[in-house]
């Protein structure tokens, strides 16, 4: 039942956002990156690891210093749209971009 929540909770937001988006890009785009995921998987978390409080501690460096990624693949992703660039090539780059600053965020918080 936990898994049909979760899944239910995390469709809803995104079909929320992309109903929005047709009308307001940016305020879709604001939805995409809310702390509302963050703080749906910290839940999740916290009730299967029972609130152990190193496992949270984790999650949480874990999600701020994540953020630098995240940031990294919309400012590729931006940068690549005002170039005209195919929507293939900018999920590619922008990707890629954040797989190695996800790799970087994982070597430096080992």
């Amino acid at each position: 039942m936990q898994a049909f929540i979760k899944v239910a909770l995390s469709v809803a937001i995104i079909l929320a956002a992309t109903a929005i988006g047709k009308k307001l890009p940016t305020t879709a785009g604001l939805i995409g990156v809310m702390p509302l995921t963050g703080a749906l998987v910290l839940v999740w978390m916290y009730l299967e690891s029972d609130g152990d409080a190193g496992i949270m501690q984790q999650f949480a460096k874990g999600a701020l210093w994540g953020i630098v990624p995240s940031i990294l693949f919309f400012v590729v992703a931006l940068l690549c749209f005002k170039r005209g660039l195919p929507l293939s090539i900018v999920l590619v780059s922008s990707f890629g971009a954040w797989l190695g600053a996800a790799l970087v965020h994982q070597w430096l918080l080992k």
